[in-house]
């Protein structure tokens, strides 16, 4: 059974400096702002973050980023028209960069949450993302070897959960936050609402509560604006 938190702040309680950090999200969109926020007043440093972006504006993982806890994020885009906080500490060399293509990135997760040693993926061959790497022809097509990625923590945003831990996504918010909850030792989802058991459909439960440690009601999220940082 999932531990029920009362805050954001208790969800995180404990995240250790060092610490490898899976953030679900797809830009905003099922991002875990509220504690991503409760995070960064936690003040764990020297922090690896694996996410598809690397922040929006000046909020959310943004802001992490530019508290300077961060020492290396695993992203697949890390530079939009709003991702000046990572563009300009990369340029001065204060945080490391891992390019991983979108679908390897998803496919390194999964292989995790499922126990899998390594794989063979075509995607990067040809290209710098490939330099160094181990590569192996297949059937008369070349393969680049790609390991898992591991979290000490994920913390992802789900629609609902209950008492139990179940998962559910609303719509394109589901994004990277279940493969995410299957490869970390500690899983913490913020939600709508917390329900009773047997409150939600089994047939659209997405991570089941096995996956999930904490889970907190945050009832009224943040919309993240280009003003300043979420609270």
């Amino acid at each position: 059974m999932s531990t029920i938190c009362e805050s954001t702040d208790e969800a995180v309680a404990g995240i250790s400096d060092g610490a490898t950090v899976l953030v679900g999200g797809f830009g905003t969109a099922g991002q875990p702002v509220e504690l991503i926020d409760a995070l960064r007043r936690a003040g764990a440093k020297d922090l690896t973050i694996v996410s598809n972006n690397a922040g929006n504006g000046s909020h959310g993982l943004a802001a992490l980023l530019a508290a300077g806890q961060v020492r290396r994020i695993v992203c697949s885009f890390p530079r939009q028209k709003d991702s000046y906080v990572f563009d300009e500490l990369y340029r001065s060399g204060k945080i490391e960069l891992d390019v991983v293509p979108q679908g390897n990135l998803a496919e390194r997760l999964r292989a995790a949450g499922a126990g899998i040693g390594a794989f063979y993926c075509p995607t990067g061959v040809g290209t710098p993302l490939a330099d160094g790497r181990e590569t192996r022809t297949i059937d008369g097509r070349e393969y680049v070897l790609e390991y898992p990625i591991r979290g000490d923590v994920a913390l992802i945003k789900a629609h609902q959960g209950d008492t139990l831990g179940n998962l559910v996504y609303r719509k394109t918010a589901r994004n990277f936050g279940p493969v995410m909850a299957t490869a970390a030792t500690l899983t913490v989802a913020q939600v709508l609402s917390v329900t009773e058991p047997g409150s939600l459909d089994p047939e659209v439960v997405v991570t089941p509560g096995i996956f999930v440690n904490r889970l907190v009601a945050c009832p009224s999220p943040v919309v993240p604006t280009e003003e300043g940082a979420a609270g």
